[in-house]
Parts: C-alpha cells; sequence; structure tokens
C-alpha cells in the first residue's frame, strides 16, 4: 500500500467508542461511530445483536445519552454544526424524532442527566445565563437553577429526587462546587473545598435509592474520588500511593469502585472493594483506554489502542466485545518517551519517528488542544500520517496539561501562551541536542487551543519554526471574547483572570495579533466560517494584518462541524497540510 493510502485508510477505517448501556436494561447499548463516513449515534441491542443508525446529522452528532431504563435515547440537534441547538429524543427501538424541551430556545449545551422515571434535567447556556431545567416530554419544562456563573448538571439519581449541579458561582470555573438539589430546588447537601480545589461530580450510587454520589477531589494536588452522601454528609476518600491522575466508575452492585489511573500517557485499571478497602490491578494491554465500565456480572468492558494499533473494545474477561464494521486500521510505529528539564520542571513528551529514513528527521510539533487535556500513548491517524510521510512527530504536555497533578495543570493562570511555549521550546532543544530532528525543518501545528499556540509561537519565537499551522486557532482573546458562546466565555475568565475589561494586559500580551509583525515563516490556517470556539471575525482581523504585511500565508476555510465529526473533511486537511509542507521544501520524503 502506498504511503497516501495507508494514511488515508487510517482516516476511513471505522471506528467506535465503548457502548454504553442502560443501567436497568444492560443489553440495550448506545455508541458512537464512524462507520458512515459522519460520527453518528448507533443503539446495539445485545440480546439480537442488532444495531441500527440513530441520528444522521449532516454534520455529525457529538452528545448522547441513554436513559436508566433503555426506552429512550436522547441526543443534541444543531442546525449549523455549532454549538447551539435543541434536545431531541427516539424510542431505542426505532420511531420518530421529538424534540424534549419545546418550550426552550435553542441554546449551548451544559449536558444532561436521566431518570428511570422519565423526568430528565438539562443544562443549558445563552445570553450571559446558565441555566438547569426539569424536563418531562409532554409538559412544560421547569427552571430548577440559574446564574451567570457557568454550571451544568453532573447526574441525577435513579428515582429523579436528587439532582448533582457542578458550578462556579465563586468566579472559578476550573474548580467548581458540587451541590445536590431536590426538585423543588432546595438544597440538599454542598461541597466545595476552597480555591483551586474543584470537586466534580461523577454518578449517584446505581441502586434504586441509592442517593449516594460518587465524585472527584482536589485535596493532594491531584484528582481522586470520594463517595459523598449529600443528606447525611458522610465523605469516603479513595487513596491510592501510585501516581497519576483518577477517576472512577460504580460496579453495578454499588459495592465495589471501578478506578481509571492515567499516569504518563498512559491507563491502569483497579477494582477497589467499599467494603473491606481491597485494591485490584485488573490486567490490561499496554496502551491508553479512552472509556471503561463494569458489566454486570462483575468484568470490565473497555476501549483501547496504543499510538501502533487501532481502537477495539476489549473485556477484562479476555475476549474482544465488540469492532467497528469494516476494515481495521493500517497500524503505525510505537512512542518513545522523553523527560526533558523545563523552566516549571520536569516535561514529559511524546516522539513518533519514521520507521524509514534517517535522523536528524524533519518534526512536527504537534500541540494538543485544551489546554486542559493531554497527549498519550492512542492511536492518532493524524500522527500516523505525519510519520508516514517522513517526519517526526513531537507531542509536549506542556504546563496547563491534565495528567500530572494539579499544579502542572493549573500553572497557566494568568501567564496563557508563553508557558506552554516555553515548554515546548525546551523540549524542542532537547531533540535537537540528540541529533534526533533537524532544527532547520521544525514546524508548529496543532488544532483549537494547539492552533491558538501555533499562532502565538510563530510570533514570539519566529527563529525556532520553519512554519506554522494553525487549526481553528484564537487569533485575538478580545475579539474571541465578545464573539464566545457564555461556557467559553467562562473558561476564558478563568484562564486569564477575569474579563477583558479586568485583565487588558494579560489579553494582550497572550495573543498572537499582539506579535503578528515578527512573524517570519510561512502560515497555514485553516478556519471554521461557523466555528464558535473559534471566532470567525478574531481570525479574520489577523488574516487581514498579514496581507497588509505582505507575509506568506495561507487560509483554508470549511465548514466548522465538518471538522472533527467527518471524515472526508478530516482527510481533505490532511492532504492540504502535507501540501503545504511539500510546496516549502520542508522535507522531500513526502510520497
Amino acid at each position: 500500500m502506498k504511503a497516501e493510502e495507508r494514511w488515508q485508510a487510517r482516516f476511513r477505517a471505522p471506528s467506535m467508542t465503548l457502548p454504553v448501556w442502560a443501567r436497568q436494561a444492560p443489553n440495550r447499548s448506545l455508541y458512537r461511530s464512524n462507520a458512515s463516513g459522519v460520527w453518528e449515534i448507533y443503539a446495539w441491542d445485545r440480546t439480537t445483536g442488532l444495531t441500527r443508525q440513530v441520528t444522521n446529522q449532516a454534520q455529525g452528532t457529538d452528545h448522547a445519552a441513554l436513559d436508566p431504563t433503555g426506552h429512550w435515547i436522547y441526543w443534541f440537534a444543531t442546525t449549523e454544526g455549532d454549538a447551539v441547538g435543541v434536545w431531541m429524543r427516539q424510542r431505542f427501538a426505532g420511531g420518530t424524532d421529538e424534540e424534549v424541551a419545546p418550550d426552550l430556545p435553542p441554546s449551548e449545551p451544559g449536558g444532561i442527566a436521566l431518570s428511570a422515571t422519565g423526568l430528565a434535567v438539562v443544562s443549558l447556556a445563552r445570553a450571559g445565563t446558565f441555566t438547569t431545567h426539569l424536563v418531562r416530554p409532554g409538559e412544560s419544562s421547569r427552571l430548577l437553577y440559574e446564574h451567570s456563573e457557568a454550571a451544568w448538571v453532573t447526574d441525577m439519581s435513579l428515582d429523579g429526587e436528587f439532582v448533582a449541579i457542578n458550578h462556579s458561582e465563586h468566579g472559578d470555573f476550573r474548580h467548581p462546587a458540587l451541590r445536590v438539589l431536590k426538585q423543588c430546588g432546595e438544597s440538599v447537601g454542598e461541597l466545595h473545598d476552597g480555591p483551586g480545589k474543584g470537586v466534580i461530580g461523577l454518578r449517584f450510587g446505581p441502586i434504586p435509592g441509592d442517593r449516594r454520589l460518587l465524585t472527584l477531589h482536589e485535596r493532594r494536588q491531584r484528582h481522586e474520588p470520594l463517595v459523598w452522601d449529600p443528606q447525611t454528609g458522610e465523605q469516603r476518600e479513595i487513596w491510592l500511593k501510585d501516581a497519576g491522575e483518577l477517576t472512577a466508575e460504580w460496579y453495578d452492585d454499588g459495592r465495589a469502585l471501578l478506578i481509571i489511573r492515567e499516569n504518563r500517557a498512559r491507563t491502569f485499571l483497579h477494582r477497589y472493594d467499599l467494603g473491606g478497602g481491597g485494591l485490584t490491578l485488573i490486567d490490561t494491554p499496554h496502551g491508553v483506554i479512552e472509556e471503561a465500565r463494569p458489566r454486570p456480572g462483575g468484568h470490565v468492558e473497555y476501549s483501547w489502542s496504543s499510538a501502533s494499533r487501532p481502537p477495539v473494545i476489549r473485556s477484562s474477561s479476555g475476549h474482544v466485545v465488540m469492532n467497528a464494521i469494516g476494515p481495521a486500521a493500517p497500524t503505525s510505529v510505537p512512542v518513545e518517551d522523553i523527560d526533558v528539564p523545563g523552566p516549571g520542571g520536569r516535561i514529559h513528551a511524546l516522539v513518533s519517528r519514521p520507521e524509514t529514513g534517517s535522523a536528524p528527521f524533519p518534526a512536527v510539533f504537534l500541540l494538543h488542544s485544551g489546554p486542559h487535556l493531554h497527549d498519550s500513548d492512542a492511536f492518532s491517524p493524524e500522527v500516523a500520517a505525519w510519520v508516514d510521510a517522513g517526519f517526526a512527530v513531537v507531542r509536549v504536555n506542556y504546563r496547563g496539561s491534565t495528567g500530572y497533578g494539579s499544579a502542572w495543570r493549573d500553572a497557566l493562570h494568568g501567564e496563557v501562551g508563553h508557558l506552554e511555549l516555553a515548554d515546548v521550546a525546551a523540549v524542542r532543544e532537547w531533540v535537537v541536542a540528540q541529533g534526533v530532528v533537524d532544527q532547520d525543518r521544525t514546524v508548529l501545528a496543532g488544532t483549537s487551543w494547539g492552533g491558538y499556540l501555533t499562532l502565538l509561537g510563530l510570533g514570539v519565537q519566529p527563529k525556532l519554526w520553519a512554519a506554522g499551522i494553525a487549526a481553528a486557532p484564537i487569533a485575538c482573546h478580545v475579539t474571541a471574547y465578545e464573539d464566545h458562546v457564555e461556557g467559553l466565555r467562562a473558561h476564558q475568565r478563568s484562564l486569564l483572570g477575569g474579563s477583558p475589561d479586568e485583565q487588558p494586559d494579560r489579553y494582550r500580551d497572550s495573543s498572537p495579533i499582539t506579535y503578528v509583525e515578527q512573524v517570519e515563516r510561512p502560515l497555514l490556517i485553516l478556519a471554521g466560517v461557523n466555528d464558535s470556539r473559534s471566532p470567525l471575525r478574531q481570525l479574520e482581523s489577523y488574516v487581514s494584518r498579514l496581507a497588509e504585511l505582505g507575509h506568506e500565508h495561507e487560509v483554508r476555510y470549511y465548514d466548522a462541524g465538518r471538522g472533527a465529526l467527518v471524515v472526508a473533511e478530516r482527510i481533505d486537511q490532511m492532504s492540504i497540510m502535507l501540501n503545504f509542507m511539500r510546496k516549502h521544501g520542508i522535507t522531500t520524503d513526502i510520497a
């Protein structure tokens, strides 16, 4: 298979998420798949083995849920492929789509929670307000909660009596408090650990009448599980001596927890017995587990991949649960871990080297989005495409990345952009010194936050990079704030310490447009025409300034909804990026 056919086959290979089943009907499952060429929602009846496609939106479907009884599938429908729309539902067996709350206007989604009684809770954001509503189809919705600061529903008890909401009434979106409410709006209990210590709601107990709430706290500088009874106030912290960030899921009998531990870009699973406190490591392959959930009977199903092996749905009992229908993706190369001394501490990065050719290689420094995400040893068609084209790919889990403790994640506050790029520069210096990468052929690239860092890096580090590729970037924080949806405004305030009026210097100093005159290298920008995360107006100002300066650049506009959910669009964008490299002679190894 030729190199171009090989990398395109990885994008086209059908993939799927972990099937999530109804609590009270575990043979009814829901998952997302790109089998049709667009990421859509599918229902799977495990009794009959039948699957069917539930949604069919031109831009794909990102958010969905299955009610605990297994009777109804809920999903979020958008009209423009952006973040604004309405919740819909359809019977598990199929039938007519119906709007869940027709009396509520199209809004930005903030989560959905479903009970076994038919009651749903939806959180929405619009016009400077965050609201949470009780919804029962066929009836008028009822307002449960409203505030000007960000808030979102996390779960509802099976009987619908208790609703858990994360909120940032204290003004810190990144470290929310947790409140449990009754249907009447009365507060049952609240957890707030103070500045810099968020409490995140996960799921209520899986047994009818179980009001315990599984949560995550940050009392020891990382996320750790906590079981909380909001009625009695009783709390039970689950502590592991192993390094890494933790999250958890209930076993179906409520007597144990599945602990999911992320450490140095890999995932490990443990069973924790709530009765005796025993901890058991669950044997899984070396790599990354995107999702994991215990099945009735005690075994665990999980979605696994590694940099060299494509995703598969596995079971801790030793078998493959399900594969997406169609040809499997070609394999790729494994990653190498490196640890580099940096200005803020040790930096962990991942390096993927081409299978042919010799070092020093041309390199793409591929920066992750977020910023509060991280790169991992997971399968990536984009990384594999660059490797097939003769590039080394370097991915840096810079300050702000998750998985390395609260202090590393929260280091960005105020000094947004510059801290991350200082870490990237330190890693670049190290791989060049080691002879892995050709210093004259290093390219900065990324999407969303990674795209923002690319624009900023070409302006503040113009001598380090041979070119830049920025997809869906932020070019001006001030203009982006004016046009952002409410959830993203809250995120900007938490990162930069306030609004543009409150922190004008920080917004200016962290904006790529401030440094546009210093850009020296060719730049490719990929921009969504209706992207709520990267509004077009702020980017057009940056592009106009590049044109005024006579700077060499290209812009490719696309339908934002197609950017991540439509396979053909991802292939088109990858082709454009590879051709951009060929055009500027950064490598001669592209096949």
